[in-house]
């Protein structure tokens, strides 16, 4: 059996139904022949769904697919929303045919074969069309099918869809093509059911990307995120930053106001985290803390941290710039150094942060706190890591709150053009 199809409903016992005349030498030549084309087929089928190119791609293959092996010239696949069944795919290359089903949704009544499918839930066949009282669909005139073949779709016994199959001459279809067309249909609500629950975690997870960074918004998703949020040890790059002058700002500003700057200096950060690839921590009021180089690998992400700082200080200065007319004098210091954390879920039930920590955090932080306005400071590891692409200059061994020894820290100038 070529494609694996394991836990595919139908298509395992068809396939292997199919593999197994196949092996069966007595089978006389044209037996082999449609035997061939049915495995074809299915293999094709599966291929569109292995593929993994959307929902489409796979609809279209399986209305072809039964298209084929009932040997009819024209088949359409519809969806229902509500009572009302809409056309989704289309096989036999009728243009009108397509956009006549677009304008003209089936109902569940007895003018088409569509229609019967939904009152009863069950396969249909229509012998003659042209025979049949009740039936009075105009898509008819534009195709010249004759009898029709009508196969639910069902997803847990609720009828989501249906699979229509046509042919210009009267006669009703073998039971054979009628239990293919039917595990067809098995396919298309399998291939419905993936598409929608992809699309339901692609939605949780951009809605849970408004709460957290896209990258833990990613992790929480991913085969290898439940270890990764149970704790590791990485090696990053971590920074600090703080508006100075807040406190006072805060203290004399009135509420409205102090939000308007809050949201303006979130909301540049906001645009500049995920350019150059850092993790947002958390937010603390005015202070912020960002991680570069966990849970996705950043490339030389000191030099990134370093990056980011220095966009995030021109940005500000520019809102800064702003706010100083109308009477704040606000500035950032931002701390960054780069060193071993653990990272991981922190919290508790029902409220959990992704989170590192270690002395880099603590460091990190307290360069931000010692930072003058507008200054951007350092430590050793991060410096020795960027010297030759950042301007920067030594500002002594810092004596740091919660270190037993002075820390050498430099300031960031700026960026040296690359040579």
């Amino acid at each position: 059996m070529s494609p694996d199809v394991a836990g595919i409903p139908g298509f395992s016992r068809t396939v292997q139904r199919v593999d197994e005349q196949l092996s069966a030498s007595a089978e006389p030549a044209p037996d082999r022949e449609r035997l061939r084309d049915q495995q074809h087929a299915v293999g094709n089928v599966l291929r569109a769904v292995a593929r993994g190119e959307g929902l489409q791609p796979v609809l279209d293959e399986i209305v072809d697919a039964a298209v084929r092996l009932c040997h009819g010239e024209h088949g359409q696949l519809y969806l229902r929303e509500g009572d009302v069944f809409h056309v989704v795919s289309e096989s036999g290359g009728q243009r009108a045919a397509l956009e006549y089903a677009r304008k003209h949704p089936h109902l569940r009544d007895r003018t088409s074969v569509v229609g019967r499918v939904a009152l009863s839930n069950d396969v249909v066949q229509i012998a003659d069309v042209l025979a049949d009282p009740d039936y009075d669909y105009g898509a008819q005139a534009i195709v010249g099918f004759r009898a029709v073949l009508g196969v639910p779709i069902a997803l847990e016994r609720e009828l989501i869809g249906a699979l229509s199959i046509g042919r210009n001459v009267p006669g009703r279809f073998a039971q054979e093509q009628v239990e293919l067309t039917m595990m067809f249909a098995d396919q298309a609500a399998v291939a419905i059911a993936n598409a929608r629950l992809l699309e339901a975690v692609e939605r949780q997870r951009t809605e849970l990307a408004r709460f957290v960074s896209p990258q833990v918004a990613e992790l929480v998703s991913s085969p290898d995120g439940e270890q990764l949020l149970a704790g590791h040890r990485a090696y990053i790059t971590c920074l600090f930053c703080d508006v100075r002058n807040f406190t006072a700002f805060a203290e004399t500003a009135a509420p409205e106001d102090l939000l308007d700057v809050l949201r303006e200096y979130h909301t540049a950060l906001g645009q500049l985290i995920p350019r150059y690839q850092g993790t947002l921590e958390h937010f603390a009021g005015d202070g912020v803390m960002i991680f570069f180089n966990d849970p996705l690998p950043v490339s030389k992400h000191e030099l990134q941290a370093v990056r980011f700082a220095v966009a995030v200080r021109e940005r500000f200065e520019e809102l800064a710039t702003v706010w100083r007319k109308l009477g704040s004098e606000l500035a950032l210091g931002i701390g960054i150094e780069a060193g071993h954390t653990t990272l991981g879920r922190i919290g508790f039930e029902g409220r959990y942060d992704y989170g590192a920590l270690g002395p880099v955090t603590n460091l990190a932080s307290r360069l931000s706190t010692h930072a003058t306005p507008r200054q951007v400071l350092i430590g050793p590891r991060v410096y020795a890591a960027v010297e030759e692409t950042v301007d920067a200059v030594p500002v002594g061994e810092l004596d740091l709150k919660g270190f037993a020894r002075p820390v050498p820290a430099f300031e960031v100038r700026g960026l040296r053009s690359a040579r």
